[in-house]
């Protein structure tokens, strides 16, 4: 019993100081956010990734080196930039010293995004291998690291390489487990840092990235021509861009950013866009317009530069900042002013444009006021069938609730973690319910095949029950700002129903919450195919490849079982596969995919193209038979 007591006590032993890496480590998540394996935008090393080219695009930003070189081989990272090279009597401090660096003295970094000194010592400590390489006047000076242990410091030497500085990396498997990159993320992440520092060039694994009108090519690389209502208006003033048009989609799409810095999460800066366009649009029109048929289908991108801006974390996703500069305007104020002058004088000039704006609100206006006896009589249904005990088994933290107390770290993570799987069948929902984690796991069971909704208006999501109480259990019927769940997980058998049902699923958010897709939120669960076992070991395999790897691995005749559908699949086997492990496929729109073109393609009349595309395509139960038995 004295030994049970020990546990308990607090005394001198029970308080550890750790140095920088140790704590890095320990709580990843206060520095990089959530950490992943790559499947989700903003997962861990894109992180590690962004935090090196921050460094970069600061150089650029004060007009030095107006390019940057990065590749991805594998699972190592490259980063080169022609700026002015870390001082070299510096170059191990400020990778491996927690509050060392330049960015202290705002003179010499005024608008920079890093400014307390932890990223590159985030990404050396969370590395397996990080090297550090600095070349200024003539001189070099190279460190190299193992988890944020410095393992070799290279003397000095002369070289004839140009100022800069080289940073090499490979991501901790320990920390991030299976992770991979995935090009599509990169790609959006280099095109972001591009738009927001026009004339800046990005070389990444062969491919060139520059852009020379900034927010204007951001919209227009993000939206089709063909359905936008009027030409994209484009506004920039000092530390303040804007870019702005209204299209055909559901929902509202604005891309906020600060010093450069994408900010998914929004904050100050996007909350007074949101309210300035509201009040310029109703002043110049005189009319008392409703704030959501103005924004619908608006698509808009802001920017602005902030000196020492306050972030609500270490991955800065979303601004704190009240004020542009401590003692100047607030941030309510100096992006209002600027719309209610530049934006009213363009409206005024441009009446075409100020004709088919207004077009496209009274449009929106006149659909809203169409569903409001629907939504009312939809709202009642909704209750009736008692949401919370037949269609959705329900999980403890929501990402849309506000974390408090002093786990509010934890609670966070949580909340980033939430998930919602969407099942079909009574079987497949009760294996992932027993399996799953309540605290950050939420089941919503289908009855069957939803509806096609292609081509058909948001009078449907009311109308038909199942899209209503789903529309409910993901709170998202007035925008996404209140989605209860971080990640929408469609989970379906690996059959032809399987396929179709997940084709009617993604039908459905494409076509009325598309800024579920496009904000990364949408997933396709990747659940193993085969089971392969002796007595001593069991595999389970997601593709044909892997299974052959297991059988060579156990030799011999293992017994091979073949999983055709969840239901098949045990509680205690499932838990496996929706864990820490879990494999999930993002459901990506790239941003030059035009949404309307793709869903007329899969989902609407058949098409001549599209019956020869399934016949190519086309893979018969028989030919995996076949596979099977060789």
């Amino acid at each position: 019993m004295a030994e049970k007591n020990n546990l308990f006590e607090y005394n001198d032993d029970s308080v550890r100081t750790l140095d920088w890496k140790e704590h890095i480590r320990l709580r990843p998540g206060m520095y990089i956010g959530k950490l992943g394996d790559g499947s989700s935008p903003d997962d861990g090393i894109y992180v590690l990734l962004k935090e090196v080219i921050d460094n970069c695009i600061d150089e650029y930003t004060m007009g030095y080196g107006k390019q940057v070189d990065v590749s991805i081989e594998q699972k190592s990272v490259t980063v080169r930039d022609y700026g002015r090279g870390i001082p070299l009597g510096k170059v191990v401090d400020v990778v491996s010293k927690i509050n060392t660096g330049a960015k202290y003295d705002s003179k010499a970094f005024q608008k920079s995004v890093g400014l307390n000194g932890v990223g590159t010592k985030a990404v050396n400590a969370l590395s397996k291998y990080f090297r550090v390489s600095a070349f200024r006047d003539g001189k070099e000076k190279s460190a190299e690291f193992t988890r944020g242990e410095l393992t070799k410091e290279h003397k000095e030497a002369k070289t004839t390489e140009p100022n800069g500085t080289l940073v090499t990396f490979t991501p901790d498997e320990t920390v991030f487990k299976n992770f991979h990159f995935l090009n599509e993320y990169v790609d959006n992440q280099f095109w972001n840092y591009c738009y927001l520092n026009a004339g800046l060039v990005i070389n990444f694994n062969g491919k060139k990235y520059v852009s020379k009108n900034g927010l204007l090519d951001l919209l227009q690389r993000r939206t089709n021509e063909d359905e936008l209502r009027y030409p994209i208006i484009h506004l920039k003033g000092d530390d303040i861009e804007v870019a702005i048009t209204h299209n055909n989609d559901y929902g509202e799409e604005i891309f906020s950013f600060v010093n450069g810095q994408y900010t998914t999460q929004g904050g100050t800066h996007q909350q007074a866009f949101r309210e300035a366009f509201v009040k310029v649009i109703r002043d110049f029109y005189k009319k008392d317009y409703d704030a959501a048929d103005i924004r619908q289908s608006i698509a808009a991108a802001v920017s602005v530069r902030v000196v020492e801006p306050v972030f609500e974390s270490q991955t800065k996703t979303k601004l704190g900042s009240l004020y542009m500069v401590e003692g100047g305007a607030t941030m309510k104020n100096f992006v209002g002013d600027f719309l209610a002058k530049e934006l009213d004088n363009y409206l005024h000039k441009n009446p075409t444009t100020a004709d088919s704006l207004k077009k496209r609100i009274e449009q929106s206006e006149r659909e809203r006021k169409e569903l409001a006896g629907i939504k009312k009589l939809a709202n009642e249904r909704a209750k009736k069938a008692n949401l919370h005990n037949k269609k959705l088994r329900d999980c403890r933290f929501h990402y849309n609730e506000e974390a408090t107390g002093k786990d509010k770290e934890a609670i966070l993570e949580k909340q980033k973690e939430s998930t919602i799987f969407i099942t079909e069948g009574d079987s497949a929902s009760g294996s992932i319910t027993k399996a799953r984690d309540v605290e950050r796991q939420a089941v919503f069971s289908l009855r069957g095949k939803p509806l096609n909704c292609f081509g058909l208006t948001k009078k449907v999501v009311y109308e038909n029950e199942e899209f209503n109480l789903l529309q409910h259990a993901l709170n998202v019927e007035e925008g996404i700002e209140g989605l209860r769940y971080n990640n929408i997980v469609i989970a379906t058998d690996a059959d032809v129903d399987g396929m179709h049902i997940r084709l009617l699923l993604m039908t459905f958010f494409l076509q009325f919450f598309p800024d579920l897709v496009k904000n990364g939120h949408v997933y396709i669960l990747e659940t193993p195919l085969f089971r392969v076992r002796d007595k001593k070991e069991t595999h389970y395999c997601y593709d044909e490849a892997e299974k052959q790897e297991a059988v060579k691995k156990l030799g011999g005749k293992p017994e091979i079982t073949r999983f055709k559908g969840l239901g098949e699949i045990s509680p205690d086997e499932f838990a496996r596969f929706i864990g820490a492990d879990m494999r999930k496929q993002p459901v990506m729109v790239m941003q030059d995919t035009h949404i309307q073109q793709i869903l007329e393609y899969y989902m609407g009349k058949n098409t001549p193209e599209r019956q020869d595309f399934i016949i190519k395509n086309l893979k018969v139960e028989l030919d995996l038979v076949e596979e099977e038995k060789a």
